[in-house]
């Protein structure tokens, strides 16, 4: 499946909820968001109206590793 072009950084934080990831802090252009899913895992996620593609590739990558699930798998539960 393609990565969404239009996702901004704010509608990723909402949409990760569902994993349990919640914002912690913002610094800046950044949000920082926490999960205890799994155990304590941090991702910063830029807070841009359209996220680069490698970007969002990169944080659910990451996201991905600490749930223990195919990234594929995490991006058709996301968008599809």
């Amino acid at each position: 499946m393609r990565l969404p072009r239009d996702l901004s950084g704010i509608e990723l934080a909402r949409k990760l909820e569902k994993y349990g990831y919640r914002i912690t802090r913002q610094t800046g252009s950044h949000l920082r968001l926490t999960t205890l899913v799994n155990g304590e895992h941090h991702i910063t996620i830029p807070q841009h109206t359209d996220l680069r593609v490698g970007t969002l590739h990169g944080i659910l990558t990451d996201v991905a590793d600490h749930l223990d699930i195919h990234r594929d798998e995490l991006i058709q539960d996301l968008f599809g």
